[in-house]
Protein backbone atom coordinates (compact mmCIF):
# COMPACT_ATOMS: atom_id res chain seq x y z
CA UNK A 1 0.00 0.00 0.00
CA UNK A 2 1.58 3.49 -1.37
CA UNK A 3 -1.25 5.43 -1.84
CA UNK A 4 -3.43 6.76 0.57
CA UNK A 5 -6.86 4.77 0.76
CA UNK A 6 -10.36 6.39 0.27
CA UNK A 7 -11.93 7.98 3.34
CA UNK A 8 -14.35 5.85 5.60
CA UNK A 9 -12.68 2.93 6.25
CA UNK A 10 -13.09 0.35 8.74
CA UNK A 11 -9.05 -0.98 10.06
CA UNK A 12 -8.54 -3.56 12.10
CA UNK A 13 -5.09 -3.41 13.91
CA UNK A 14 -4.18 -7.10 15.39
CA UNK A 15 -0.34 -7.55 16.95
CA UNK A 16 0.53 -11.26 16.72
CA UNK A 17 2.94 -13.02 18.84
CA UNK A 18 3.35 -16.67 18.12
CA UNK A 19 0.18 -17.29 16.83
CA UNK A 20 -1.62 -20.40 14.91
CA UNK A 21 -4.52 -20.51 12.70
CA UNK A 22 -6.73 -18.75 14.66
CA UNK A 23 -4.87 -15.95 13.47
CA UNK A 24 -6.01 -16.54 9.81
CA UNK A 25 -9.57 -17.23 10.96
CA UNK A 26 -9.85 -13.74 12.49
CA UNK A 27 -8.02 -12.18 9.85
CA UNK A 28 -10.33 -13.80 6.83
CA UNK A 29 -13.71 -12.97 8.47
CA UNK A 30 -12.61 -9.39 9.50
CA UNK A 31 -11.67 -8.82 6.20
CA UNK A 32 -15.08 -10.42 4.99
CA UNK A 33 -17.07 -7.78 7.07
CA UNK A 34 -14.98 -5.17 4.85
CA UNK A 35 -12.50 -4.28 7.09
CA UNK A 36 -8.82 -3.30 5.96
CA UNK A 37 -6.74 -5.78 8.00
CA UNK A 38 -3.24 -4.95 9.69
CA UNK A 39 -1.29 -7.73 11.14
CA UNK A 40 1.63 -7.39 13.36
CA UNK A 41 4.24 -10.10 13.38
CA UNK A 42 5.68 -9.09 16.86
CA UNK A 43 9.43 -11.14 15.71
CA UNK A 44 7.37 -14.97 15.87
CA UNK A 45 9.87 -17.59 15.08
CA UNK A 46 10.03 -19.36 11.83
CA UNK A 47 7.54 -22.02 13.00
CA UNK A 48 4.72 -19.53 12.35
CA UNK A 49 6.13 -18.83 8.97
CA UNK A 50 3.03 -20.39 7.34
CA UNK A 51 0.47 -18.70 9.13
CA UNK A 52 1.63 -15.62 8.39
CA UNK A 53 1.73 -17.05 5.02
CA UNK A 54 -1.69 -17.85 4.65
CA UNK A 55 -2.84 -14.28 6.86
CA UNK A 56 -1.31 -12.03 3.65
CA UNK A 57 -4.52 -13.47 2.10
CA UNK A 58 -6.39 -11.23 3.87
CA UNK A 59 -4.21 -8.40 5.40
CA UNK A 60 -1.06 -6.82 5.48
CA UNK A 61 1.56 -8.15 7.59
CA UNK A 62 4.32 -5.79 9.12
CA UNK A 63 7.02 -7.50 10.75
CA UNK A 64 9.49 -7.00 13.44
CA UNK A 65 12.76 -8.84 13.27
CA UNK A 66 12.58 -9.32 17.41
CA UNK A 67 9.89 -9.58 19.89
CA UNK A 68 9.65 -5.59 21.19
CA UNK A 69 5.99 -6.21 22.86
CA UNK A 70 2.01 -5.99 21.83
CA UNK A 71 2.79 -2.00 22.90
CA UNK A 72 5.42 -1.52 20.22
CA UNK A 73 3.17 -3.97 17.64
CA UNK A 74 0.46 -1.93 18.36
CA UNK A 75 2.67 1.82 17.94
CA UNK A 76 4.12 -0.19 14.67
CA UNK A 77 0.55 -0.76 12.99
CA UNK A 78 -0.96 3.00 14.52
CA UNK A 79 2.40 4.85 13.07
CA UNK A 80 1.77 2.28 9.63
CA UNK A 81 -1.88 3.21 9.25
CA UNK A 82 -1.43 7.30 9.67
CA UNK A 83 0.88 7.44 7.28
CA UNK A 84 -1.19 4.75 4.55
CA UNK A 85 -4.26 5.92 5.40
CA UNK A 86 -6.63 9.27 5.08
CA UNK A 87 -8.61 10.21 7.49
CA UNK A 88 -11.23 9.98 8.15
CA UNK A 89 -11.32 6.07 9.86
CA UNK A 90 -11.58 4.50 12.58
CA UNK A 91 -9.54 1.95 13.81
CA UNK A 92 -10.39 -1.63 16.05
CA UNK A 93 -7.64 -3.17 17.88
CA UNK A 94 -8.41 -6.78 18.11
CA UNK A 95 -6.18 -9.77 19.34
CA UNK A 96 -4.56 -12.62 17.46
CA UNK A 97 -5.82 -15.55 19.47
CA UNK A 98 -9.76 -15.43 18.61
CA UNK A 99 -11.01 -14.61 21.93
CA UNK A 100 -12.65 -11.55 19.83
CA UNK A 101 -16.30 -12.36 18.01
CA UNK A 102 -16.18 -10.68 14.89
CA UNK A 103 -20.10 -9.92 15.76
CA UNK A 104 -18.59 -8.31 18.71
CA UNK A 105 -15.69 -6.30 16.88
CA UNK A 106 -18.75 -4.75 14.61
CA UNK A 107 -20.55 -3.82 17.79
CA UNK A 108 -17.44 -1.97 19.14
CA UNK A 109 -16.55 -0.04 15.83
CA UNK A 110 -19.86 1.10 15.15
CA UNK A 111 -19.94 2.60 18.62
CA UNK A 112 -17.04 4.10 17.70
CA UNK A 113 -18.38 5.63 14.80
CA UNK A 114 -21.21 7.49 16.53
CA UNK A 115 -19.96 10.65 17.53
CA UNK A 116 -22.16 11.55 20.18
CA UNK A 117 -20.86 8.14 21.89
CA UNK A 118 -17.49 9.46 21.63
CA UNK A 119 -17.10 12.93 21.82
CA UNK A 120 -16.56 14.74 25.34
CA UNK A 121 -18.07 18.23 25.79
CA UNK A 122 -14.79 19.92 24.94
CA UNK A 123 -14.43 18.16 21.56
CA UNK A 124 -11.81 15.63 22.52
CA UNK A 125 -12.34 12.15 20.72
CA UNK A 126 -12.81 9.34 23.20
CA UNK A 127 -12.06 5.31 23.46
CA UNK A 128 -14.42 2.61 23.13
CA UNK A 129 -13.87 -0.54 25.01
CA UNK A 130 -15.03 -4.09 24.24
CA UNK A 131 -15.85 -5.11 27.71
CA UNK A 132 -16.04 -8.82 28.73
CA UNK A 133 -18.43 -9.45 32.24
CA UNK A 134 -16.11 -12.48 33.32
CA UNK A 135 -19.16 -14.72 33.65
CA UNK A 136 -18.56 -18.63 33.21
CA UNK A 137 -15.67 -20.78 33.09
CA UNK A 138 -12.91 -18.03 33.43
CA UNK A 139 -9.62 -18.81 34.52
CA UNK A 140 -9.31 -17.97 38.20
CA UNK A 141 -5.01 -16.04 37.29
CA UNK A 142 -7.93 -13.97 34.46
CA UNK A 143 -10.24 -13.06 36.62
CA UNK A 144 -8.42 -12.24 39.91
CA UNK A 145 -5.81 -10.10 37.98
CA UNK A 146 -8.78 -8.22 36.65
CA UNK A 147 -10.29 -7.61 39.85
CA UNK A 148 -6.63 -6.07 40.98
CA UNK A 149 -6.38 -4.24 37.91
CA UNK A 150 -9.94 -2.74 37.63
CA UNK A 151 -9.23 -1.33 41.55
CA UNK A 152 -5.44 -0.30 41.03
CA UNK A 153 -6.68 1.79 38.14
CA UNK A 154 -9.69 3.28 39.89
CA UNK A 155 -7.23 4.41 42.70
CA UNK A 156 -5.09 6.03 40.54
CA UNK A 157 -7.17 7.89 37.83
CA UNK A 158 -10.37 8.21 39.23
CA UNK A 159 -12.59 6.63 36.27
CA UNK A 160 -14.01 3.53 36.47
CA UNK A 161 -13.82 0.95 33.97
CA UNK A 162 -14.26 -2.67 34.10
CA UNK A 163 -12.02 -4.47 31.58
CA UNK A 164 -9.12 -2.83 32.02
CA UNK A 165 -7.26 -5.18 30.11
CA UNK A 166 -9.23 -5.62 26.83
CA UNK A 167 -7.51 -5.89 23.85
CA UNK A 168 -10.79 -5.25 21.86
CA UNK A 169 -10.53 -1.29 21.66
CA UNK A 170 -11.78 1.51 19.32
CA UNK A 171 -11.18 5.16 17.74
CA UNK A 172 -10.98 7.35 15.73
CA UNK A 173 -8.34 7.72 13.47
CA UNK A 174 -7.65 11.31 14.49
CA UNK A 175 -6.51 9.69 17.97
CA UNK A 176 -3.13 8.39 16.55
CA UNK A 177 -0.99 10.81 17.05
CA UNK A 178 -1.87 11.23 21.46
CA UNK A 179 -1.71 6.82 21.13
CA UNK A 180 1.35 7.26 19.75
CA UNK A 181 3.00 9.63 22.49
CA UNK A 182 1.82 7.08 24.95
CA UNK A 183 4.65 5.04 27.08
CA UNK A 184 5.09 1.75 27.55
CA UNK A 185 6.40 -0.84 24.86
CA UNK A 186 5.12 -4.37 26.00
CA UNK A 187 1.73 -5.03 28.40
CA UNK A 188 1.57 -1.91 30.20
CA UNK A 189 1.02 0.23 27.04
CA UNK A 190 -2.27 -0.46 26.91
CA UNK A 191 -3.31 0.80 30.70
CA UNK A 192 -0.78 3.55 29.89
CA UNK A 193 -3.37 4.42 27.50
CA UNK A 194 -6.00 4.11 30.05
CA UNK A 195 -4.65 5.96 32.60
CA UNK A 196 -3.48 8.80 29.93
CA UNK A 197 -7.05 9.19 28.71
CA UNK A 198 -8.39 9.73 32.48
CA UNK A 199 -6.00 12.04 32.82
CA UNK A 200 -7.23 14.02 29.46
CA UNK A 201 -10.59 13.83 30.57
CA UNK A 202 -11.47 12.28 27.67
CA UNK A 203 -14.27 9.57 27.60
CA UNK A 204 -13.99 6.10 28.02
CA UNK A 205 -16.93 4.10 27.09
CA UNK A 206 -17.55 -0.02 26.87
CA UNK A 207 -19.63 -2.09 24.92
CA UNK A 208 -20.15 -5.37 26.77
CA UNK A 209 -18.89 -8.42 24.72
CA UNK A 210 -18.74 -12.34 25.23
CA UNK A 211 -16.18 -13.41 27.27
CA UNK A 212 -14.27 -16.12 25.44
CA UNK A 213 -11.10 -17.74 26.84
CA UNK A 214 -10.03 -20.59 24.57
CA UNK A 215 -8.05 -23.76 26.33
CA UNK A 216 -7.79 -21.80 29.67
CA UNK A 217 -6.39 -18.62 27.97
CA UNK A 218 -3.09 -20.95 27.56
CA UNK A 219 -2.01 -19.03 24.04
CA UNK A 220 -1.86 -15.95 26.29
CA UNK A 221 1.73 -14.63 26.43
CA UNK A 222 1.30 -12.37 29.09
CA UNK A 223 3.83 -12.88 31.91
CA UNK A 224 2.06 -12.72 35.37
CA UNK A 225 4.99 -11.33 37.11
CA UNK A 226 6.82 -9.51 34.56
CA UNK A 227 4.13 -7.74 32.55
CA UNK A 228 1.67 -7.30 36.06
CA UNK A 229 5.22 -5.44 37.46
CA UNK A 230 5.07 -3.29 34.16
CA UNK A 231 1.60 -2.38 34.47
CA UNK A 232 1.52 -1.29 37.72
CA UNK A 233 5.54 0.00 37.82
CA UNK A 234 4.38 3.69 37.99
CA UNK A 235 1.38 3.13 40.68
CA UNK A 236 4.24 1.33 43.05
CA UNK A 237 6.86 3.76 42.88
CA UNK A 238 4.24 6.20 44.03
CA UNK A 239 3.43 4.22 46.57
CA UNK A 240 7.07 3.35 47.34
CA UNK A 241 7.71 7.27 47.55
CA UNK A 242 4.15 7.82 49.52
CA UNK A 243 5.72 4.92 52.03
CA UNK A 244 9.28 6.47 52.68
CA UNK A 245 7.36 9.57 53.45
CA UNK A 246 4.92 8.14 55.63
CA UNK A 247 7.91 6.69 57.54
CA UNK A 248 9.55 9.76 58.11
CA UNK A 249 6.16 11.40 58.91
CA UNK A 250 5.38 8.98 61.14
CA UNK A 251 9.03 8.52 63.55
CA UNK A 252 8.30 12.79 63.57
CA UNK A 253 5.20 12.41 64.62
CA UNK A 254 5.96 10.00 67.23
CA UNK A 255 9.12 11.87 68.90
CA UNK A 256 7.35 15.38 68.32
CA UNK A 257 3.85 14.19 70.49
CA UNK A 258 5.74 12.56 73.11
CA UNK A 259 8.49 15.58 73.48
CA UNK A 260 5.74 18.26 73.50
CA UNK A 261 2.42 16.49 74.08
CA UNK A 262 0.74 18.72 71.67
CA UNK A 263 -0.94 16.64 68.53
CA UNK A 264 -1.10 19.73 66.09
CA UNK A 265 2.34 20.74 66.41
CA UNK A 266 3.68 17.05 66.28
CA UNK A 267 1.34 16.41 63.13
CA UNK A 268 2.43 19.45 60.99
CA UNK A 269 5.93 19.57 62.11
CA UNK A 270 6.19 15.90 60.95
CA UNK A 271 4.18 16.90 57.89
CA UNK A 272 6.62 19.75 56.50
CA UNK A 273 9.92 17.25 56.53
CA UNK A 274 7.78 14.33 55.00
CA UNK A 275 6.14 16.89 52.52
CA UNK A 276 9.29 17.80 51.26
CA UNK A 277 10.95 13.93 50.53
CA UNK A 278 7.76 13.01 48.96
CA UNK A 279 7.80 16.32 46.82
CA UNK A 280 11.64 15.49 45.80
CA UNK A 281 11.01 11.69 45.29
CA UNK A 282 7.93 12.14 42.66
CA UNK A 283 9.39 14.81 40.98
CA UNK A 284 12.43 12.91 40.29
CA UNK A 285 11.65 9.39 40.70
CA UNK A 286 7.67 8.97 40.21
CA UNK A 287 6.35 11.36 37.87
CA UNK A 288 9.91 12.56 36.57
CA UNK A 289 8.23 15.46 35.85
CA UNK A 290 9.96 18.31 33.66
CA UNK A 291 7.97 21.42 35.00
CA UNK A 292 9.33 24.37 36.38
CA UNK A 293 10.62 23.71 39.84
CA UNK A 294 8.29 27.18 41.13
CA UNK A 295 5.77 26.42 39.77
CA UNK A 296 5.19 22.70 40.71
CA UNK A 297 6.10 23.49 44.38
CA UNK A 298 3.76 26.08 44.70
CA UNK A 299 1.14 24.00 43.77
CA UNK A 300 2.35 20.97 45.66
CA UNK A 301 2.23 23.06 48.81
CA UNK A 302 -0.72 24.41 47.88
CA UNK A 303 -1.92 20.73 47.86
CA UNK A 304 -0.44 19.83 50.83
CA UNK A 305 -1.58 22.33 52.71
CA UNK A 306 -4.65 21.32 51.82
CA UNK A 307 -4.14 17.75 52.83
CA UNK A 308 -2.78 19.06 55.73
CA UNK A 309 -5.89 20.53 57.14
CA UNK A 310 -7.85 17.40 56.35
CA UNK A 311 -5.33 14.95 57.96
CA UNK A 312 -5.94 17.13 60.70
CA UNK A 313 -9.10 17.55 61.19
CA UNK A 314 -9.92 14.01 60.65
CA UNK A 315 -6.73 12.99 62.96
CA UNK A 316 -8.87 15.45 65.70
CA UNK A 317 -11.90 13.73 65.25
CA UNK A 318 -10.78 10.45 65.04
CA UNK A 319 -9.19 10.98 68.67
CA UNK A 320 -11.94 12.52 70.24
CA UNK A 321 -14.70 9.96 69.50
CA UNK A 322 -11.93 7.24 71.36
CA UNK A 323 -9.69 6.15 68.27
CA UNK A 324 -6.08 5.68 69.80
CA UNK A 325 -3.30 8.26 68.49
CA UNK A 326 -1.03 5.88 66.53
CA UNK A 327 -3.36 4.32 65.01
CA UNK A 328 -5.82 6.96 64.17
CA UNK A 329 -2.60 8.78 62.21
CA UNK A 330 -2.38 5.12 59.87
CA UNK A 331 -5.65 5.05 58.63
CA UNK A 332 -5.88 9.12 58.09
CA UNK A 333 -2.64 8.49 55.78
CA UNK A 334 -4.36 5.59 53.92
CA UNK A 335 -7.51 7.42 53.21
CA UNK A 336 -5.09 10.42 52.15
CA UNK A 337 -3.36 8.34 49.91
CA UNK A 338 -5.13 8.32 46.52
CA UNK A 339 -6.26 11.78 46.66
CA UNK A 340 -2.94 12.83 46.88
CA UNK A 341 -2.09 10.44 43.95
CA UNK A 342 -4.95 11.52 41.44
CA UNK A 343 -3.87 15.18 41.87
CA UNK A 344 -0.36 14.77 41.62
CA UNK A 345 -0.58 12.22 38.68
CA UNK A 346 -3.39 15.03 36.90
CA UNK A 347 -2.49 18.56 37.83
CA UNK A 348 1.09 18.36 39.28
CA UNK A 349 2.91 16.70 37.51
CA UNK A 350 1.19 15.98 33.99
CA UNK A 351 2.97 15.66 31.28
CA UNK A 352 3.11 18.53 28.51
CA UNK A 353 3.26 18.55 25.00
CA UNK A 354 7.12 18.98 25.14
CA UNK A 355 7.61 16.05 27.34
CA UNK A 356 5.33 13.60 25.06
CA UNK A 357 7.47 14.53 22.18
CA UNK A 358 10.37 14.04 24.00
CA UNK A 359 9.25 9.98 24.57
CA UNK A 360 8.32 9.48 20.91
CA UNK A 361 12.40 10.27 20.43
CA UNK A 362 13.40 8.36 22.70
CA UNK A 363 11.54 5.67 21.19
CA UNK A 364 8.43 5.74 23.01
CA UNK A 365 6.66 5.70 19.47
CA UNK A 366 7.79 1.98 18.76
CA UNK A 367 7.79 2.19 14.96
Amino acid sequence: MTEKMIEGKRIALIPAYEPDEKLIRVAAELFQEGFEVIVVNDGSSDATWEVFARTRYFAKVLTHPENRGKGAALKTGLAYIQREFALPYTVVTVDADGQHQTADVLRVTEAAEDADSQVSGNGQRGLILGSRRFTGNVPLRSRFGNSITRLVYRMSSGAKVYDTQTGLRAFAGEMIPELLSIPGERYEYEMNMLLTLAKEKRPIKEVWIETVYLEKNASSHFDTVKDSARIYKEILKFSGASLISFLVDYVLYCILLGISGTLVFANIGARIVSGTVNYTLNRKMVFKSQTAVGKSALQYILLAAGILVCNTLLLEGLIRIGANAFLAKILVEVLMFSVSYVIQHAVIFKRNTAEKQSLIAEGGEGA
